[in-house]
């Protein structure tokens, strides 16, 4: 097939998921291909903010290609949207590659959008059945996760604020996390660099060292370095995690069952992390909003650490659908993000929900060639 021929089936693809979107309620919206860098891009994370397209506008600054259309979505509901409301969409977005790959630097996203405050366990089954149902006869392969259930059990550990608020920063970078675990818990020495630092800090001078280091280079003021001075000092004397608290996390790490399984499992270690509880309870509501939608918990594939690498706004639910060949990129992903919306609504918010479809990918599976 010639790359118009390729074109022309993803964006009849992509109107074919549009109409879907549409009948179970969504109005259609658009969003700008230019977008404000300054206040949106730390909003899509790491990964995203690592391959995004930048230019400079002489009046608005820095802008960048639009890489995703949840963010801009999300602005224009949390501005002027009534409740409920369901959105979808279909355009171009724009990710760099590190290095030569197949996969494309521009390509259509689809996407529907849910916020609703009514029940989010009903509002995350259905769109997880739309998509589902969308995407039947693909043969893909669906996995699910809660990034919530993780959040809570690091908010419940018995050790410092810092080293949560440390865990919680990098829940999206799984090797990191694992890192600042492995040492929280006792399990690994501190880097020998860090801990030559700390052995100069303790007991020093924080205004003498300072002093001595000479003039004052780049963004943090003395009274910043002070304070990273003494949590560095802190952090070092601070306690390893209880080793039952830290076993639970681990044992959740790597937690990977059907979801009904997956529950029972979650159920028996919440007397150990009760901090956990509330995520659960909401995971159990889930499992049966999706059965009455049809999709059965109990062949449906959890993870509790999918989602971790991909966009880091989300915060409970999340999903994908992936296809046989590891190398494509997942064809649809999505999940919950209700703190996004407290973000982009100034302190107002709303739970929410969405996901997108890559249309090129689905007009490939339909014709067999991915």
């Amino acid at each position: 097939m010639t790359p118009a021929a390729a074109t022309a089936a993803a964006r009849a693809e992509g109107e074919r998921l549009l109409a879907g979107f549409a009948a179970a309620g969504a109005l259609r919206v658009e969003a700008p291909v230019l977008l404000p860098a300054a206040t949106l891009l730390d909003l899509w994370g790491e990964d995203i903010r690592a391959r995004a397209f930048l230019t400079r506008d002489p009046v608005q600054g820095e802008m960048v290609l639009r890489p995703d259309f949840t963010v801009p979505v999300v602005e224009a509901h949390m501005a002027a949207g009534a409740e409920p409301a369901r959105y979808c969409y279909l355009g171009e977005v724009f990710r760099a590659q590190e290095r030569p790959s197949a996969r494309p630097r521009e390509f259509l996203q689809a996407g529907f959008e849910l916020f609703a405050r009514d029940d989010p366990a009903e509002a995350d089954a259905e769109v997880f059945a739309l998509f589902a149902g969308l995407l039947d006869g693909l043969g893909l392969q669906p996995v699910t996760g809660d990034i919530g259930i993780l959040m809570a059990a690091v908010r419940g550990l018995t050790t410092t604020a810092a080293r949560k608020a440390a865990l919680l920063r990098h829940v999206w970078r799984p090797r990191r996390f694992r890192r600042l675990l492995d040492r929280f818990a006792g399990r690994a020495p501190a880097p020998p660099e860090r801990a030559a630092l700390v052995a100069r800090l303790a007991g020093a001078d924080p205004r003498a060292l300072i002093a001595a280091a000479g003039p004052l280079v780049g963004l943090r003021g003395e009274d910043e370095i002070r304070d990273r001075i003494a949590l560095l000092v802190a952090d070092a004397g601070a306690p390893p995690i209880a080793a039952p608290e830290a076993a639970c996390l681990y044992d959740l790490l790597g937690l990977a069952a059907p979801a009904t399984a997956a529950l029972a499992h979650l159920r028996g270690i919440t007397p150990l992390m009760p901090a956990i509880a509330p995520a659960v309870d909401r995971f159990a509501a889930r499992l049966a909003a999706l059965a009455r939608r049809g999709i059965d918990p109990a062949t449906l594939p959890f993870e509790a650490s999918h989602g971790r690498s991909t966009l880091e706004y989300y915060d409970g639910f999340v999903f994908g659908f992936h296809a046989a060949d590891p190398a494509l990129a997942a064809v649809a992903s999505g999940g919950r993000y209700d703190a996004l919306t407290a973000v982009l609504g100034g302190g107002r918010s709303i739970p929410a929900v969405g996901a997108v479809i890559r249309p090129a990918l689905v007009a490939a599976l339909r014709e067999g060639r991915a």
